[in-house]
């Protein structure tokens, strides 16, 4: 196979048929190729591959996801300057291994360098869809979704030797800093759209040294940072919704209870999560000891929970500023800071700012 990092442009039927013949599908030919652009992603540009095929079995996949650069100049110059692209090709050959999350097979993963070259080439998870983070989801899918997470968080629960790997870390002095200089555009966009409570306390985070750029310690683990509906597939077709996620760019090693902050204070409506969150809490904790993971009591997983919240202000605030801006793109971070800063003021997080 060619070492030139493909492109949706220059992916055919006979690249796609070493991609599959690599997999183990010996002798299988692909002789026509239906290519169609999905999801709504702004750091990536994702296409579907309808595959007709000829010596192929039974468990040949009949579909493919590519994924490539964004075709915006700005998105694409962020994801290389963040190290996002070479994070998410990074995780599908190597880190993805140890952990028992649902995510996509990977059949194909290249980059140049830090990009902003790179492809994968993935299992079709359909029927599964994306979420919608401007509806926002049910309890149910939410439940399933802070379940999958004890696949991610566990296996690498305080597992020092992460923090090894240089495409993992990154510096929260940046963080932090970005966060302050982009504000101001921040709340020039979206502030009179915004409660003034609301943007007060997306604007305290400007001058505090706590989350959502500093947190204990311990515990820490991998966690996937953007773990909200839009990278998540939701199967609902079934009795209990399947949900695989998606969308690895953004993965540090960090406090875990921010991913589940994250996913239910964005996916949820507030009030559909008041009466939930704590109980998909317990759920997620109690699978947790289940996975082997010890000494991590209720309290201090709520305890973590709460200080949590304070996540998704860094992706509401810095994403919303450094991808090109769109309609839909607009929606959505304005949906996300508003559900964001008021779950930090519905379990009272305030405590955890420190000037």
């Amino acid at each position: 196979m060619s070492e030139r990092v493909p492109t949706p442009e220059s992916v055919d039927a006979r690249f796609l048929a070493e991609v599959l013949r690599g997999a183990g599908h010996k002798g299988v030919e692909v002789r026509v190729v239906r290519a169609a652009r999905i999801g709504t992603g702004q750091l990536g540009t994702c296409v579907r591959y309808a595959l007709e095929l000829e010596g192929a079995s039974p468990h040949t996949p009949r579909s493919l996801v590519g994924k490539f650069p964004s075709g915006d100049e700005t998105s694409r110059a962020t994801g290389v300057a963040l190290g996002l692209y070479r994070k998410e090709v990074e995780f599908y050959r190597t880190l993805s291994k140890r952990l028992s999350i649902s995510i996509p097979r990977c059949y194909y993963a290249a980059i140049d360098g830090r990009g902003p070259a790179f492809a994968l080439i993935l299992e079709d998870m359909a029927p599964a869809r994306p979420g919608d983070q401007i509806a926002g989801t049910t309890p149910e899918v939410a439940r399933a979704a802070a379940l999958e997470l004890v696949g991610l968080h566990a296996p690498t629960w305080n597992d020092a030797s992460l923090r090894e790997l240089d495409w993992v870390m990154e510096s929260p002095g940046t963080t932090r800093a970005l966060y302050a200089q982009l504000f101001p555009g921040f709340t020039a966009r979206y502030g009179k759209s915004l409660a003034p409570e609301l943007l007060a306390i997306l604007g305290r985070v400007c001058e505090t040294s706590g989350p959502p750029f500093e947190y204990p310690e311990t515990p820490f683990s991998v966690v996937h940072v953007d773990f909200r509906l839009d990278n998540l597939l939701i199967d609902s077709s079934r009795p209990t919704p399947r949900v695989t996620v998606v969308d690895w760019q953004s993965f540090v090693v960090g406090a875990p209870l921010s991913d589940l902050a994250y996913l239910l204070g964005a996916s949820l409506l507030p009030e559909a999560r008041r009466p939930v969150e704590r109980e998909i809490v317990r759920d997620y904790h109690a699978r947790l000891l289940a996975a082997g993971v010890r000494d991590y009591d209720f309290e201090r997983c709520w305890t973590d929970y709460r200080r949590g919240s304070f996540a998704g202000f860094a992706v509401a605030v810095i994403a919303s500023m450094i991808v090109q801006e769109t309609p839909r793109g607009n929606e959505m971070f304005l949906a996300m800071a508003s559900r964001h800063a008021q779950h930090a003021l519905d379990l009272r997080a305030e405590e955890f700012l420190r000037p």
